[in-house]
């Protein structure tokens, strides 16, 4: 760069107030600046900029400009401080981008042997762009994401508003009011409430057929407290409530839980092709538990052919979860059809990864019954034998019988809620290593099927315990036991394969260690959630963890996911859920050592914060 002393000096100040080179020596802007080109873009020379055959670092100095992939899509709008260029430079692979002025402006180039250098020099110089195209991927992915249909917003697919009517409403004008709209049922409402649903199938079966005065209150036929779905939940959601339940109609709630409309198993069919969510309805729909397992058989095939259709291969986990849950159930239903109705209430719950919605191809099973307080003591062998059923089809249909035995099939994954309570009451006030490794699992929980009351009787009474700061500091310091495979200089301690080679569990030391501590944080809070994004999620409204850090712990979670998931599939003979560090991409190793750095600093502040920096 040959200007003025006083443009130089303007440059170097500029360039030192953004990051990296704000946290690196002033030797690196040095460097930066003298090697820079600074370049005035308009509209008329928008084009000249960002070429494969030249490959630069961009810094905007001036102006706004949009960053647009092939699809004409904008990637992100760029300003004063803002860098672009990057992920070429890092990858070697080809500029996709090209850039769109919005405000002509001024741009630095730095190029590809300079920005090689300052990557050599300064490793935190490669780590923050490294980081920032991490960024970018995943940013990609989630857009890429909203056009799998199962993973669009139910929002997104309804096609009218809500029609209501009052309670009050004859059956003669339900009808006219869906007739009118040209749906197919009508919401009832109550003080703006979802009140009941009316389908025109109620009105063949309940009405006609019935023959029943059409005009007495619409109440006579509709159904009362239907289940319904929120609109930011996912279309797979809908349709797994809809298959779980055999309905066909599902209001659309928003958080104030006012109907917005109604999404109808027709909206859905409309949107899915072949894929693994159909075999959900089977399963739901099986006769024997012989066709359960059979249809069990087809569960890898399918996810391995499915995984190349969705960018975010991680919602694989959500899918494999669909799949358990609907075994579950019809397993459940069909021992009932063969030994008759239970004695008494009952619900089927689930621990672990499954409650978590974060099953993988080899997850094994963590499972457990409520019964009613009222069971007589007679009627437990009722529940021994469900537990038994369930469990030991569950592994035929290949889902791994749980090493720990936490399986409704052992007596002590059965319970009353009064007996579950005081398991769960014992391991909180008397954190043993024991009930620490209890904690890790049974605090990750959901409702499978059954009376959902005593599930939420369960939770309400949990809700009350006084948790003391001691439960909080044992599970924090139980964490920190586990440590991540990267040594004092950011290189990987790798575990040793009988072929000799190297590997890395992303599980074990990774992905465990996120789930820990994101459930230490949402237990102290309250958040009443087991799926770890969505635990984060929750955890912006409280003040225990910076925005900054949940961004770090989401980034770090779907980057080890998406990685665990793919050696899965690809199936490279290493024990699962194991990777060797060789067989990734430069970038890729970065990105994992990056992770797993975030994920270690993690842990430090966890402790510091419940242990008092004990260990």
């Amino acid at each position: 760069m040959t200007h003025s002393h006083s443009a130089v000096t303007d440059v170097l100040n500029f360039v030192t107030e953004q990051l990296p080179f704000s946290e690196l020596p002033v030797s690196c802007a040095h460097f930066f600046v003298n090697h820079t080109k600074v370049v005035y873009i308009t509209t008329l020379n928008q084009s000249e900029v960002l070429h494969s055959n030249q490959k630069y670092l961009y810094l905007v100095r001036t102006g706004v400009f949009d960053l647009v992939d092939n699809a004409g899509e904008v990637v992100t709008r760029l300003g004063e401080g803002d860098y672009f260029g990057y992920p070429s430079l890092l990858t070697g692979e080809d500029i996709q981008n090209h850039l769109e002025v919005q405000t002509s402006g001024l741009i630095f180039l730095l190029a590809q042997v300079d920005f090689d250098y300052l990557r050599r020099e300064y490793p935190k110089f490669e780590q923050h762009f490294v980081r920032a195209h991490k960024k970018r991927l995943l940013s990609s992915h989630y857009k890429e994401r909203g056009r799998g249909w199962s993973e669009r917003k139910i929002a997104t697919l309804m096609c009218k508003k809500a029609v209501t009517i009052e309670p009050q409403s004859s059956i003669v004008e339900a009808a006219k009011v869906m007739q009118k709209a040209g749906v197919s049922s009508v919401i009832i409402t109550e003080n703006g409430q979802l009140s009941g649903i009316v389908t025109d199938r109620d009105l063949r079966n309940r009405v006609l057929a019935a023959e029943l005065d059409p005009k007495v209150s619409v109440t006579k036929v509709m159904t009362h407290g239907p289940k319904f779905i929120f609109e930011n939940n996912r279309a797979f959601a809908a349709l797994h409530l809809m298959l779980k339940h055999n309905i066909h109609h599902l209001p659309v709630l928003n958080e104030a839980r006012e109907p917005l409309g109604m999404v109808t198993s027709t909206d859905l069919l409309r949107q899915q092709k072949h894929d693994p969510v159909q075999l959900i309805g089977q399963i739901y729909k099986a006769h024997s538990y012989q066709e359960v397992v059979h249809l069990a058989k087809e569960i890898p095939a399918l996810l391995r052919g499915f995984s190349n259709t969705v960018e975010d291969i991680s919602f694989i986990g959500t899918l494999l979860s669909g799949l358990t849950d609907a075994m579950t159930s019809r397993l459940t239903e069909l021992y009932i059809q063969q030994q008759g109705e239970p004695p008494c209430s009952f619900c089927w719950i689930c621990f672990g990864s499954q409650a978590r919605e974060e099953q993988t191809l080899h997850s094994d099973q963590d499972n457990g019954l409520i019964v009613s307080n009222t069971i007589l003591p007679s009627q437990r062998a009722y529940f021994a034998g469900l537990g038994e059923f369930v469990t030991e089809h569950l592994v035929r249909c290949g889902i791994k019988a749980c090493p720990g035995n936490i399986m409704a099939s052992n007596e002590l994954c059965r319970g009353t809620v009064d007996e579950w309570l005081a398991r769960f009451e014992n391991w909180i006030q008397t954190p043993t290593p024991q009930a620490m490794l209890n904690s890790k699992i049974f605090f990750d929980r959901r409702f499978i099927m059954g009376d959902q009351s005593l599930y939420q009787t369960l939770n309400t009474q949990l809700n009350n315990i006084q948790t003391q700061d001691i439960f909080f500091a044992a599970m924090a310091t139980d964490t920190s036991a586990n440590s991540v495979p990267i040594g004092l200089f950011q290189q990987f301690k790798l575990q040793r394969h009988k072929s000799k080679h190297g590997y890395l569990d992303l599980k074990t030391r990774g992905v465990a260690i996120v789930n820990d501590l994101v459930r230490i944080y949402a237990l102290k809070c309250g958040v009443n959630k087991a799926n770890t994004q969505s635990r984060l999620e929750a955890l912006k409204a409280f003040s225990v963890l910076s925005k900054e850090d949940i961004y770090n712990l989401q980034d770090c979670w779907r980057f080890l996911t998406q990685l665990r998931f793919k050696i899965q599939i690809e199936e490279l003979g290493l024990p699962p859920n194991c990777i060797n560090p060789e067989h990734l991409s430069s970038l890729e190793r970065h990105q994992l050592k990056e992770a797993f750095y975030l994920i270690k600093q993690a842990q430090q502040a966890c402790v510091f914060k419940f242990a008092r920096g004990s260990l």
